[in-house]
């Protein structure tokens, strides 16, 4: 890459410009615009992001402490305050959905080869899930979630090969984790691990009627018939695996077929899990680390929280909020993109850090993550949440 551009300019050249441009069109979200493109808000508000500005009015000043450089960056007009305010609330923030939907399958694709899964396996392994961010209902009154608070809900399917998001999809508050199911596209012979608030028989069953496997855990109020017992591998904290039928009138209706139960002591944890799944064949043991698994996800969710501005907000309409929030899932994909194909070492932690001090620098991109004292950055803070 040229080394007189800078390293903002090269970070964008890694994804395409001409998809952008086709989801831009398709929403018209230039309409009535000569002054601040969607490139250019994209490019603002990515800044943002990667540098941690805490409000439009620290945004605008320092842009403008860097004026000169950035032309080069996609940013043609002058960014005020009022400006990125008027597009955020206005311009439609599916055009940036649609985009990270672009980076997901260039990650996926990038990361198709990787496996961190305790073990092998040649399925698709997916954990679903959903994580909630609060919002003060005075100032977002449509955010509806309690009767004195208000938030979004991200939904999301997190391929646990890679923990590359494949599927998001963002609401109210008030929307129950279940409801989001009916949004799924299922995939045929995929895995999708999921905690218990996700338990909704006719919901269950039409994932086992697309021939794909659920793991999820029982309720405490889970009424069933033993059909009959398998022999289990108690030293490996395999209490029970049993083939099973639901009770209660409605249950037997929306799930009329068989279920497998497995009850598991994890010795890490002391805890004792009770699981289900319509798998028959996979080892009850491999099942129990399977749903261990899920607890990727939630790393994920710590992480962008942790790490990028998702819990403080430039504006307050529903259009900003969701515009902000696909552009913060959009950074996190293209930095997992850029470490993949600039085979870099450092974890996506100490990447968003160097980029934070360098995006104005011209040198080529590759050579701010070269110094050897800077890849000892991935160990110099335990409390660190690591990605990949």
């Amino acid at each position: 890459m040229n080394s007189g551009r800078t390293v903002l300019a090269q970070l964008f050249d890694l994804i395409s410009k001409y998809e952008f441009d086709k989801i831009v069109k398709k929403y018209r979200g230039n309409y009535k615009s000569q002054v601040f493109s969607c490139w250019e808000q994209f490019v603002v508000m990515s800044f943002a992001q990667l540098t941690y500005r805490e409000s439009l009015r620290d945004i605008e000043a320092c842009l403008q402490a860097v004026s000169g450089k950035l032309y080069h960056c996609g940013i043609r007009s002058k960014v005020a305050k009022s400006t990125l305010a008027y597009w955020n609330e206005t311009r439609d923030w599916r055009i940036y959905g649609d985009f990270a939907q672009i980076l997901i399958t260039e990650a996926r694709r990038l990361y198709a080869t990787d496996n961190k899964l305790a073990f092998d396996i040649d399925e698709l392994v997916y954990a679903f899930d959903s994580t909630t961010i609060d919002l003060c209902l005075t100032l977002f009154p449509w955010a509806k979630f309690r009767k004195t608070k208000g938030a979004v809900k991200a939904h999301t399917l997190l391929d646990l090969r890679g923990s590359i998001p494949t599927w998001i999809h963002i609401t109210d508050g008030s929307v129950h984790d279940v409801n989001a199911l009916d949004e799924l596209v299922i995939e045929i012979g995929a895995y999708y691990v999921m905690d218990r608030g996700y338990v909704d028989y006719e919901r269950l069953y039409r994932i086992h009627k697309a021939l794909a496997f659920f793991i999820t855990r029982a309720k405490a109020n889970f009424a069933f018939k033993r059909m009959y017992s398998s022999p289990v591998d108690k030293p490996k904290g395999v209490k029970c695996d049993q083939i099973v039928k639901l009770k209660g009138y409605q249950a037997k209706k929306d799930y009329p077929e068989k279920l497998r139960r497995i009850k598991y002591y994890d010795t890490t944890t002391k805890k004792t899990f009770v699981f289900l799944t319509n798998n028959f064949t996979k080892d009850a043991y491999q099942i129990a680390l399977l749903y261990k698994e899920r607890w990727q996800i939630e790393l994920f969710f710590k992480w962008i929280k942790q790490h990028l501005r998702v819990k403080a907000f430039y504006g307050t309409t529903k259009n900003a909020v969701y515009t902000q929030i696909w552009i913060a899932v959009s950074i996190y994909l293209l930095v997992a993109i850029m470490k993949k194909k600039l085979n870099l070492e450092q974890s996506l932690y100490t990447i968003l850090q160097i980029l934070s001090i360098s995006l104005f620098e011209k040198m080529p991109i590759n050579q701010a993550f070269e110094d050897t004292e800077l890849l000892n950055l991935k160990n110099g803070n335990p409390n660190q949440l690591k990605m990949f």
